[in-house]
């Protein structure tokens, strides 16, 4: 992937795009007070610049901007090339009027999308281009599943939970007062009364809502409806649903130029439309003022292709790079979900000093996280206050579950180190229901495992398998000593068996029988007398930092080799099975493709994934899920993840590049002489936990 153009279109049939010299002038104070605005267009090849015209120049304005007059003259007066921004049509999860970057931009030398006036460079890929590449029409399809599983829209400052209204209206889109894209496509406030009229002619009796702006919500621009309006079963609806949701409940959807109107096509509406927005003409909606130059006949694939693969760029914060449609809409996401998580603020208990910096910086970034002990106390702040209340699922007592308290613990894939070492965690789990590691009760994770998997998800799991594999990444990433040799054990299965923390909840909650690791090393020798035995020790108790150490004599009783210090991951690649009571690391061989056998019931357990020896919960017995569902769950929809480099929320695919890459995850100096405290004061291992 080029780090310049993505999408690689300048060449295809039909593209319109022309490159011109670096240089873009400008004569609006926007782009130069925009910092991420000057970073996309540096990374596109084009360094904004005042002063007096230069060979090989062009202009910049914002798209039909009040100032773009301006730079249109100097345009028109250098004979300078002019090149027309926007933002593209996914933006930011709060609007760009409260100071949000955008996540793409679309660049236009032709016009500008929503000016019906003259093409633009969206309006003649959307006429020339052949769109009947199967790739980018598979990628279309499965990113507008994408969109409207995780409910993104051009801005996705909504709660996808909130109660949507009954189905069975009829939904008429509002827009800002004084909009460009009313203006220019075609259309004036007088359309939106003439639109309210015909929906209210054409279904007599019928419920007709009338979707409020998301600015106009804010108190940021005036809409054009107002109480006068709101009669003859007309009412406002400002509340912040879904715009997914609200197109599922629809029986009609009437539009002037809104970007609603667009997401209502990839719904599977066919919306009345009563300007000339880009998406008009195509076949796909009933134009009230039709545009003689457009009549191709376009799938929703072939829209959606145009105009969000071919025609924008995308911009990736957290790399600082442009990126693909997926890699946006994957960073888009991780966004969307940190603030809907976040939005009322929380209140934490249960949690360690040295934690506290790492939960702050993951959860704090819309109102500061406040920590206060016990569990009950922090529960009755959180009511008073209206946020929500978690705490460290170890420490969460009867009250904390009484109340509905989330559980918080660290993500399968971690840390650069160890958590018992006091390094912060990449990745968290909040879990509403239960926790993962407790199959007593119904956890988010087994829920979402249980979940139908989409084909786009599939193919999500499926790439992140294959970059585990291939970067070598697990959850702790520590350096391994070498491989001990395990030559000479001629055709005997060799099976790892890992050492546990004993005291760890997974172990307590959802272990069988076997409950210690020598009793582990036992079960596993009698079943299988003429195996390799190989035990790994977990690396906590290695460092001395937590209970469940075997004496090594003692384990090579039972063990052909204790592979102390070594790496997990070649260990992997070099054994037949593992056989775990509850060890993440017997996850990570599914990943890799090792077989496993289970003693407890860990969540990986009782899918049909493992042959399974311990407890696990009859529930999950008519599920059969796949390694792909497994691994999404886990990995995709289960955890957050917080990037050490940008601060930013991000995806799962950048957290397995900052692992196997680094930066590692700073410590600070507090915890730096905290973790050097340790290993004199290792018998007080609690403090630690």
């Amino acid at each position: 992937m080029s780090a310049a153009r993505p999408e690689a279109v300048l060449g295809a049939p039909g593209a319109p795009r022309r490159e011109h010299a670096a240089r873009l002038l400008v004569r609006s104070g926007g782009f130069l007070v925009q910092r991420k605005l000057r970073r996309i267009l540096a990374l596109a090849g084009h360094e904004i610049a005042l002063g007096r015209p230069r060979e090989g120049d062009a202009v910049a304005v914002w798209g039909r901007s009040p100032t773009a007059w301006r730079g249109e003259r100097l345009a028109a007066r250098a004979g300078l090339p002019l090149l027309r921004v926007e933002d593209a049509f996914l933006r930011s999860v709060e609007p760009g009027r409260l100071g949000a970057p955008p996540i793409g931009l679309a660049l236009d030398w032709q016009g500008v999308h929503f000016d019906s006036g003259a093409p633009s460079d969206l309006e003649t890929l959307l006429a020339t281009h052949p769109l009947d590449d199967t790739p980018t029409l598979d990628r279309a399809r499965a990113a507008i599943a994408w969109m409207r599983a995780a409910h993104l829209s051009k801005y996705t400052a909504f709660d996808p939970e909130h109660e949507p209204p009954a189905p069975g209206y009829v939904l008429v889109i509002d827009q800002t007062l004084g909009d460009a894209s009313v203006r220019w496509g075609g259309a004036s406030p007088a359309t939106f009364a003439a639109m309210l009229s015909e929906a209210r002619d054409a279904h007599p009796g019928a419920r007709i809502l009338v979707k409020t702006h998301p600015e106009t919500a804010a108190g940021l621009r005036p809409g054009h409806f107002g109480p006068a309006d709101f009669t003859g079963g007309a009412a406002p609806l400002a509340e912040p649903v879904s715009p997914w949701s609200l197109l599922e409940g629809a029986i009609a959807v009437y539009t002037v130029s809104s970007q609603l109107g667009f997401e209502a096509i990839l719904a599977g509406h066919r919306p009345r439309v009563f300007g000339q927005p880009f998406y008009a003409g195509w076949g796909l909606t009933e134009d009230r003022a039709p545009l003689p130059r457009r009549g191709r006949r376009l799938t929703a694939a072939q829209l959606f292709a145009a105009a969000m693969i071919l025609y924008p760029i995308w911009y990736d914060p957290c790399r600082d790079r442009l990126c693909t449609l997926e890699e946006a809409l994957a960073q888009f996401e991780a966004e969307t979900r940190a603030w809907r998580d976040d939005r009322r603020g929380w209140v934490a208990s249960g949690m360690r000093l040295w934690k506290r910096g790492a939960l702050q910086r993951f959860f704090g970034r819309q109102r500061r996280v406040r920590f206060a002990d016990p569990p009950r106390r922090a529960a009755e702040i959180a009511a008073r206050t209206g946020r929500r209340a978690m705490v460290w699922a170890s420490a969460a007592d009867e009250d904390a579950r009484s109340a509905g308290m989330a559980l918080v613990e660290d993500g399968f894939l971690r840390s650069r180190g160890l958590g018992a070492e006091l390094v912060p965690p990449l990745s968290l789990v909040v879990d509403s229901r239960g926790i993962y590691y407790d199959p007593s009760r119904e956890s988010t994770l087994e829920r979402l495992v249980a979940e139908p998997l989409p084909a786009q998800a599939r193919h999500r799991a499926e790439a992140l398998v294959d970059a585990l594999r291939k970067t070598r990444v697990s959850k702790y990433n520590l350096p391994g000593r070498a491989l001990p040799d395990l030559a000479g054990v001629g055709g005997a299965p060799r099976i790892l068996v890992p050492g546990q923390v004993e005291d760890d909840a997974s172990i307590r909650l959802g272990a069988g029988e076997v409950r210690t690791n020598l009793d582990l090393l036992r079960a596993t020798r009698a079943a299988n007398p003429g195996a390799t035995l190989i035990y790994k020790p977990h690396p906590d108790v290695e460092a001395g930092l937590r209970p469940g150490a075997v004496p090594e004599a003692e384990a090579l009783e039972l063990a052909d080799i204790v592979a102390a210090q070594a790496d997990p991951v070649a260990l992997l690649g070099a054994v037949d099975e593992v056989w775990t009571i509850s060890s993440q690391l017997g996850f990570e061989a599914l990943v890799r493709g090792v077989a496993v056998t289970c003693l407890g019931a860990p969540f990986y357990a009782g899918w049909g994934l493992t042959r399974d020896l311990g407890p696990v919960p009859p529930r999950r017995a008519g599920h059969r899920a796949g390694l792909a569902a497994l691994v999404h769950a886990a990995l995709v929809a289960y955890p957050r993840y917080r990037d050490p480099v940008s601060g930013l929320p991000c995806p799962p695919e950048l957290a397995i590049e900052r692992l196997a890459h680094g930066p590692e995850a700073p410590r600070g100096p507090a915890n730096r002489v905290l973790s050097k405290l340790q290993g004199r004061l290792a018998s007080f291992a609690p403090l630690w936990r």
